[in-house]
């Protein structure tokens, strides 16, 4: 069995390259500062996309969409604007937070919810 960081990563890419195949441009993965992570950072146009990626197994107590707690919600917003103020040449972009949930990854079809604006920075 592998680590649950291996098994992170594994999913961040599966998501990345569906990112990049509906014509987002990966930026960034694995943005980590002293505010939290961020997993995967896109641009889609003009806008600027912070995209959370949530896996879980079929027999899981929640969906993967599910498990994004208020906490975790203030945690990723609070290192968008850490990652915007390192990264100036953003700042004044759009920015949107989405979420790619991936259930049931321990099945030979893992469904994949892509959620554009899935919420806000307040």
């Amino acid at each position: 069995m592998t680590r649950p960081t291996e098994r992170g990563a594994r999913w961040e890419s599966f998501a990345c390259r569906h990112l990049s195949d509906r014509g987002l441009e990966v930026i960034a993965r694995g943005y980590r500062c002293r505010l939290g992570e961020l997993d995967i950072v896109c641009r889609d146009g003009d806008t600027l996309v912070i995209v959370e990626v949530r896996a879980r197994s079929a027999g899981a107590y929640t969906t993967a969409l599910g498990s994004i707690s208020r906490g975790k919600r203030r945690r990723i917003v609070n290192a968008a604007r850490y990652f915007l103020m390192r990264n100036p040449q953003w700042f004044h972009r759009p920015l949107r937070f989405d979420v790619v949930a991936i259930d049931g990854v321990d099945t030979d079809e893992p469904r994949l919810t892509w959620v554009r604006n899935a919420f806000d920075s307040d």
